[in-house]
């Protein structure tokens, strides 16, 4: 036990990027427009959908949750990136590396379980769309958001504990944040049992939803395949797309780092699909849900002509 508590109590050093030197300055550049970009598109989506009643439905509901995790997901890293990468402190305390930990494991898991909710959403509206406003009702709304957020942070307790638990050697994370597979790495001893129960709650809150989406999305499909209006089949279309292109990029990279095998982990990809999960695809996120959306883009205009109006 005196490993674990020397590890843990110690803190640690933070690689980062430190590898490759010639790229930081870029990196540095690329992630703070990125991060400026996520928090300008997340924060209008939120607003909109408060200031719009237009936009005052299940969809945009789900969809400002999703802004919000977003935000609060790349706020949890991306501030502790760029300390890092200025080469003002690579260090990260026991207390943080936890706190840290938790945090993008709860928002990550909520943010797997919202998009069922919202794929849910969309089977609601294009196979049922005589029921819709029946079905999608305020109420079940904010238990289906509430759900989602409980689920995020029953897993996230489940494996911060078992991380926890684990007794570490070294001080050295090749990673600019605490995560899951890096810190498994540090693991002094056999963690196989720990490991089986960690990939299980992994599978759960990762294939479990991909597969529940992937179902819903087939059932969309074919009933799209029936809409004889061509119109009707492009606005189907491009409102499930958007989802659908969320949901592959967000699982597609999260399923690379959460479920393969420690020792078939590479903690240099590691760091880069990261970036990619934390940094690009809440930037992109704002872009794919409204840059073919008539009622945001509407929406938008009118709050800028109403800005004019009273400046």
């Amino acid at each position: 036990m005196g490993r674990f508590n020397t590890s843990w109590g110690e803190g640690f050093v933070l690689v980062g990027f430190s590898d490759w030197l010639q790229l930081e300055l870029l990196l540095f550049i690329f992630i703070s427009i990125s991060y400026s970009l996520t928090l300008f598109g997340n924060t209008t989506i939120i607003a909109l959908s408060r200031l719009d009643h237009r936009l005052r439905t299940p969809m945009y509901f789900f969809l400002s949750h999703l802004s919000f995790l977003d935000l609060c997901y790349t706020t949890s890293t991306v501030p502790q990136l760029l300390v890092n990468l200025s080469g003002l402190d690579q260090t990260i305390s026991y207390g943080g590396c936890v706190a840290q930990l938790f945090v993008s494991l709860a928002l990550g898991s909520t943010e797997c379980v919202l998009l069922v909710v919202m794929a849910f959403d969309r089977y609601a509206a294009v196979c049922r769309p005589l029921h819709y406003t029946a079905i999608m009702h305020t109420l079940l709304c904010h238990i289906l958001a509430t759900a989602s957020w409980l689920g995020g942070l029953v897993n996230s307790l489940i494996q911060t504990g078992l991380m926890m638990a684990m007794p570490l050697c070294g001080h050295h994370l090749n990673h600019f944040f605490c995560e899951m597979p890096v810190l498994l790495k540090l693991a002094c001893e056999d963690t196989g049992g720990t490991e089986a129960k960690m990939f299980v709650a992994r599978v759960v809150i990762l294939v479990f939803p991909a597969v529940l989406i992937l179902g819903s999305y087939v059932h969309i499909g074919r009933a799209v395949l029936k809409v004889k209006s061509m119109a009707g089949r492009r606005k189907a279309f491009g409102t499930c797309g958007s989802h659908l292109v969320v949901v592959s990029l967000f699982y597609g990279s999260a399923i690379y780092t959460y479920l393969q095998p420690k020792d078939s982990y590479s903690e240099n990809e590691g760091k880069f699909v990261a970036l990619f999960y934390t940094i690009i695809t809440p930037m992109l996120n704002p872009l794919i849900y409204t840059l073919r959306n008539k009622d945001v883009k509407g929406a938008l205009w009118k709050l800028l002509q109403r800005g004019r109006k009273s400046g």
